[in-house]
């Protein structure tokens, strides 16, 4: 498969949607500020030094998300050589679990290439033995420094939640797991769009708080080698903010 050249019609029809959707935005706000931290583990695909602590990591991350909303991309990095040399392994250098809406790959809103990036997506983020078995990995056997858990505005898994709760029904099936995770983070003293948006909110804060605790997550938590934070994405503005 070939991607589209800059020029491209379908291409220049994407920004322009996206950029009427974005409008002036801020290249200084991000996940998080501060000095730059350094790093000088060389990384696999040869792309610079890979982030080695999570305030660098979340710096990258930041980075990303300001080229991506600013249309000044650089990723995806799939050159010959890139493959090639990732065929010796992998090194990302932050793990996401993000919802499996199709409007919010973290590749993209990052800004981040093969080989940087380990990804976990389920509906509503929602947490499961699987998932934190993965994530767990990227930690333990990759040396991750960064797990992000990333909501998004408008997501259909904690709307269908919130609905169910109002409605007093089950939802079909397997969804209704789902439900069930994340009815915790749903406030019955609110309504309407402001219970939504304040849910997927919640959401977010409620499994970044599951992930910390994990016992083989929480001792490099508390030694500061591993950060596991929340972040929100903006359809509307596509930036990318910290949930604290």
């Amino acid at each position: 498969m070939t991607g589209s050249t800059e020029g491209s019609a379908p291409m220049g029809r994407r920004r322009f949607v996206r950029a009427g959707l974005t409008g002036m935005v801020m290249m200084a706000v991000g996940l998080a500020s501060g000095p730059a931290a350094t790093s000088t583990t060389p990384r696999a695909d040869e792309k610079g030094p890979r982030p080695r602590t999570p305030e660098s990591a979340l710096r990258e991350l930041t980075a990303g998300n300001a080229r991506w909303r600013t249309f000044h991309e650089r990723n995806p990095d799939r050159t010959r050589v890139v493959r090639q040399t990732l065929v010796a392994g992998q090194h990302p250098f932050a793990a996401v679990l993000g919802c499996v809406d199709s409007r919010v790959p973290p590749e993209l809103v990052f800004d981040q290439g093969l080989g940087d990036l380990l990804t976990v997506r389920s509906a509503g983020s929602v947490l499961d033995e699987a998932i934190l078995a993965s994530i767990t990995y990227g930690v333990l056997e990759l040396g991750i420094p960064l797990v992000v858990v990333l909501g998004h505005q408008s997501c259909g898994a904690v709307t269908a939640a919130v609905q169910a709760v109002q409605d007093g029904q089950a939802l079909p099936g397997h969804m209704q797991y789902l439900a069930e995770q994340i009815r915790p983070a749903i406030d019955p003293a609110l309504q309407g769009l402001a219970r939504l948006d304040a849910a997927i909110t919640a959401n977010v804060r409620l499994v970044r708080s599951r992930l910390a605790a994990e016992p083989d997550l929480a001792p490099r938590v508390m030694a500061g080698g591993l950060a596991v934070v929340g972040a929100r994405y903006e359809l509307t503005s596509q930036r990318v903010h910290r949930i604290h």
